[in-house]
C-alpha cells in the first residue's frame, strides 16, 4: 500500500473534519493511505460521533470562552483541541486490516514517531469493560491499547469505517488544558492530569517537529517511498462539499 504524507495549516474544526472525511473518500477510491498532521485555527471542543452532548455541554459557555464546537465523524469522547497536535490516517479497509490490526499498525507508527522525539510510551492495559461514549472527557482515563506515559494518557484515538475505507484520528497532547472540557459541561468532573510532550521532554516541541517525526516513522515502517500529498482542486472541492455537515448544529448537537 502506498502512503502519502499531508501537513496542513491550521483550519477550523468543521474544515478539519471535512478534510479528514474527504481523505476517507480518497482512500476508498485510490486504494492508498494518507498520514495527515494538523492543528486547529481556534480552540475547539470536539464530541465523538455517538457521544451525548445535548444537555451535558453548554454552547453559550463555550462561546463566552471563545471555544468553537464540532462533532467528529469518529467515536470517542470530548476533548479540547488547542495545545495539542492532531493526526489522521485514512486507508482502504482491505489493506488496513481489521479494527484491531489497523489500530495496532497505527499505534506502531505513533510509538516510533514519539520515540524519535524522545518520548517513551506504553500501551494502556485493559481495565474491565470498554469506555462508553459518555459525556466524560477523552483524557479522563486511557482505554485499552491507548498510549500512555506513567499510566497517564498522552494520545487519544478513535476510528470510523465507511464505504470500504477507514479513518482514524487522534490527539497528541503538547500541554494539558483538558480540565477546561469539564468547565464547559453541566455536570462533568475534571479529568486527572494527562501526560504531555512538554512534561516528557522538558520543553515544548514545534508542530513541525512532531510532523517530521511521524512522517519519518511512516517512511521507516510502512512505505520507504511515501510521497507528499498536495492539496489540489479535487481535494479542496471535496472538503467544501462535506463541510456543511460539520457547521450544522443538527449534527453537532444531534444527541
Amino acid at each position: 500500500m502506498h502512503w502519502s504524507l499531508l501537513f496542513t495549516p491550521p483550519l477550523s474544526g468543521a474544515e478539519n473534519m471535512a478534510l479528514d472525511e474527504a481523505l476517507l473518500e480518497l482512500a476508498g477510491a485510490s486504494g492508498n493511505a494518507v498520514f495527515r498532521v494538523y492543528t486547529w485555527a481556534e480552540p475547539t471542543l470536539s464530541f465523538g460521533r455517538n457521544q451525548t452532548a445535548r444537555g451535558m455541554y453548554d454552547p453559550e459557555r463555550a462561546r463566552e470562552r471563545g471555544i468553537a464546537v464540532v462533532r467528529r465523524p469518529t467515536g470517542g469522547r470530548s476533548l479540547l483541541h488547542h495545545r495539542e497536535v492532531t493526526y489522521s490516517v485514512t486507508a482502504p479497509v482491505e489493506k488496513a486490516g481489521s479494527f484491531r490490526e489497523s489500530y495496532a499498525r497505527i499505534n506502531r507508527l505513533l510509538v516510533d514517531g514519539l520515540a524519535r522525539l524522545g518520548v517513551a510510551v506504553e500501551l494502556a492495559s485493559p481495565r474491565g469493560r470498554a469506555l462508553p461514549p459518555s459525556a466524560a472527557p477523552c483524557f479522563e482515563r486511557p482505554a485499552a491499547g491507548e498510549l500512555v506515559v506513567d499510566d497517564r494518557k498522552l494520545v487519544g484515538s478513535a476510528q470510523w469505517r465507511d464505504q470500504g475505507a477507514m479513518l482514524q484520528h487522534g490527539s497528541i497532547l503538547v500541554e494539558d488544558d483538558q480540565s477546561l472540557v469539564s468547565a464547559l459541561a453541566t455536570d462533568v468532573a475534571a479529568p486527572r492530569p494527562a501526560a504531555t510532550l512538554k512534561d516528557s521532554l522538558g520543553r515544548t516541541p514545534s508542530v513541525d517537529e512532531v510532523a517530521t517525526a511521524m512522517f519519518d516513522a511512516v517512511h521507516e515502517l510502512e512505505c520507504a517511498n511515501a510521497s507528499v500529498l498536495e492539496m489540489d482542486a479535487a481535494l479542496d472541492a471535496a472538503k467544501a462539499r462535506l463541510v456543511s455537515r460539520y457547521v450544522d448544529d443538527c449534527w453537532t448537537w444531534r444527541r
